[in-house]
């Protein structure tokens, strides 16, 4: 049977956003292991065999790919310890340690977020993309448009400049996307989608809608390998 997560899961989740203190989630982190933990990785290598056939590279090993429920908080205000929702980054290989294109998926308390695209790009990143899209913004429209894909998911409403980008013509016809700081495609569902049996071919459905745009918005950021020397 596809892996899909429980009530009991969705149970702790919304516990843990009215009780995120350290006490509570120790008396409960066997919950947590079960329930949320275990069944994510379950749910990761799952979607790793489909994603082999539309984005091998972005296929991580589970342990890789699920990120910490702990929050960092040495630097910020909000000292609440632990984040409400489990989720996962597929990043591309060679862009794991930047902020490269790839796919999202969380489960908490309320709601499931499906999500693929650039999130977080490093400064020499948005420049590379913003070139990129010069020359390829009827491409990243015509992916946009498609009817299946905006059936499913949206345009991620994202940070934006209000001026051109330095070095960019104000009258490109790209602008409205060379604005963006962020470029990608999203989708927020019930929490219960969490618990359908059909949640990993759901998801992958989602993914692969989303591939090519993953692709096109990655195209300037692969790493070249390096020439010899000799």
């Amino acid at each position: 049977m596809a892996t899909h997560f429980s009530n009991e899961a969705l149970k702790f989740l919304r516990g843990l956003k009215r009780n995120n203190d350290r006490e509570w989630f120790a008396a409960r982190k066997d919950i947590y292991e079960r329930e949320v933990k275990a069944p994510m990785l379950a749910l990761v290598a799952e979607i790793n065999d489909a994603m082999i056939d539309f984005a091998p590279e972005n296929v991580r090993a589970p342990q890789k790919a699920i990120m910490r429920i702990y929050r960092d908080i040495r630097f910020s205000k909000d000292k609440r310890p632990y984040k409400i929702h489990q989720s996962v980054w597929w990043a591309r290989q060679g862009l794991e340690k930047t902020s490269g294109g790839g796919f999202y998926f969380d489960v908490s308390g309320t709601e499931v977020t499906i999500a693929a695209g650039v999130f977080m790009p490093e400064r020499e990143q948005l420049l590379a993309i913003r070139r990129h899209l010069v020359d390829h913004h009827t491409d990243l429209r015509r992916l946009l448009a498609s009817k299946k894909l905006k059936a499913a998911m949206q345009p991620i409403e994202g940070h934006k400049l209000t001026r051109a980008p330095k070095g960019f013509a104000v009258d490109d016809p790209a602008m409205d996307l060379l604005l963006c700081k962020q470029w990608g495609v999203i989708t927020r569902l019930p929490a219960e989608f969490a618990l359908r049996p059909t949640l990993v071919k759901d998801v992958v459905t989602h993914f692969k809608l989303a591939a090519p745009i993953v692709a096109l918005l990655n195209a300037p950021l692969i790493p070249k390998p390096r020439k010899p020397l000799f």
